[in-house]
């Protein structure tokens, strides 16, 4: 069960997803798999937006 309005924080190490490319990878951690319910084959949508000086990416889950 999750509670709205709580923050959970995770982290994960980016690295190079190919040589030649400026593409990066990371691994969706354990936790984030589990909570947006994620399944090979997931489609993911990023959203880019500037917060207060910072920049916030966010993602959510498309479905298949």
């Amino acid at each position: 069960m999750f509670v709205e309005g709580v923050i959970m924080s995770l982290e994960s190490k980016v690295s190079i997803a190919r040589p030649n490319s400026k593409s990066l990878r990371a691994t969706i951690p354990e936790g984030i798999v589990a909570f947006l319910e994620l399944e090979k084959g997931d489609k993911l949508q990023w959203k880019m937006i500037v917060e207060n000086g910072k920049r916030v990416a966010t993602v959510q889950k498309e479905g298949k």
